[in-house]
């Protein structure tokens, strides 16, 4: 798109549906994101005259309804925006904050998206240089270690309320490979607990 000259919002709006997508196709469900692109284009010129400028000047809270009210638009698009394009302090919640915090055991599987956001927003002051980091990291530790088959043997975060599935019943610290754990009553034992039972 940028070798193209169509990254501005006046050539977003000026764009066919069907130029876009080809231009997106790359990224996957071109379709489906063209349309959304154009969605929000529409609503940047509705609200704020095509300016961004504009947009990013308007109230953290509001512009974060408004951008709610796109057709396309979830929570954590709207975050996203609100943090990396306008630098506001929105803490962004996707999959891998998800991930990372229900094998650690700080929300649940099915935590709503404002619950697992306001462990964040609840524990830090708000920045947004902070967030960005924070969130930053979260996607790094979730790339590397907490995949969806998780790598937590080498995870930085192992002895730190260790994973549901894989921690001892006791210390919550990784469990060895599985020739090394001990069978307990609610799970298995590391080796450290199994010898001062």
């Amino acid at each position: 798109m940028k070798r193209q000259g169509s990254l501005s919002p006046r050539a977003l709006e000026r764009m066919t549906l069907s130029r876009l997508a080809k231009l997106i196709r790359p990224a996957g469900y071109f379709n489906v994101k063209a349309k959304r692109l154009k969605n929000f284009v529409t609503f940047l010129y509705q609200e704020y005259r095509g300016d961004l400028k504009r947009m990013a000047a308007d109230d953290a809270g509001r512009l974060r309804e408004k951008l709610l009210g796109v057709n396309g638009i979830g929570p954590e698009t709207a975050d996203s925006i609100l943090l990396y394009a306008f630098q506001k302090p929105a803490f962004v919640v996707d999959a891998y904050t998800k991930r990372v915090l229900y094998r650690h055991n700080w929300a649940g599987a099915e935590e709503e998206y404002h619950a697992v956001q306001a462990l964040f927003t609840g524990s830090f002051k708000r920045d947004s240089r902070l967030f960005n980091e924070y969130h930053a990291l979260i996607v790094r530790l979730g790339k590397e270690f907490c995949r969806p088959r998780p790598q937590c043997r080498h995870c930085c975060l192992r002895d730190f309320h260790y994973s549901l599935t894989a921690k001892c019943c006791s210390c919550h610290r990784a469990l060895p490979v599985k020739r090394d754990r001990k069978p307990a009553e609610g799970g298995y034992l590391c080796p450290g607990c199994a010898k001062n039972q």
